[in-house]
């Protein structure tokens, strides 16, 4: 039943939000009682904090998969760009600034473990490119692999980008860009080039 009202909540919070959604309105949609709810979870804020881990674990099983079947660097980024959205359900409502806003300690947890899940991931994937001559072999992959995290929480931010502006999918897509554009080789950008031009979203 835990894993039940996990896998509910989680869709409920990512399309409604994690303000919005009461522990009624969960019971409700799974026709069980509260009380059913609350054997499992203290609360609303234990809850959340199970959905969010648990959501993080699966995103993180999916992105190992794609590391290790990838062609190649560049389309890597993609693919694991593509898995996150669909597990996130195109992050309608920003669920990452809401966990800021309304549960800041489950939040700076979960972004010290997605620091350090998307440090080893993009430095194995830097690593790759070098090593394969489509990023440029100078680069800094401690640094670059930094500055790409501390973009991607950027661009999640609301108040930099509100959604009334600026998409999430557009957002993504063009962060990735110039995150390429700045370390591909010749022979990258031609790879780049090629995949923007037949994968326009």
């Amino acid at each position: 039943m835990r894993k039940k009202i996990t896998h509910k909540a989680a869709t409920m919070f990512l399309t409604l939000g994690f303000k919005s959604v009461t522990m009624d309105d969960i019971a409700q949609e799974m026709g069980i009682s509260k009380k059913t709810i609350y054997v499992h979870f203290q609360n609303k804020t234990k809850l959340i904090e199970a959905v969010t881990f648990e959501v993080f674990e699966n995103i993180c099983e999916g992105i190992d998969g794609i590391c290790n079947t990838s062609v190649n660097p560049i389309e890597e980024l993609y693919d694991i760009k593509m898995f996150v959205m669909q597990h996130l359900k195109d992050e309608k409502v920003s669920p990452q600034y809401q966990l800021k806003k309304y549960y800041p300690k489950i939040y700076e947890v979960l972004k010290f473990k997605q620091f350090e899940k998307m440090q080893e991931c993009v430095k194995t994937s830097l690593q790759k490119g070098i090593d394969t001559q489509l990023f440029r072999p100078n680069i800094d992959v401690e640094f670059i692999s930094r500055m790409y995290f501390n973009g991607m929480l950027g661009i999640k931010d609301e108040q930099l980008f509100p959604a009334n502006k600026f998409e999430m999918n557009y957002l993504m897509e063009s962060y990735l860009e110039y995150h390429l554009r700045a370390i591909v080789t010749e022979k990258g950008i031609l790879i780049l080039n090629k995949f923007i031009t037949s994968n326009q979203s």
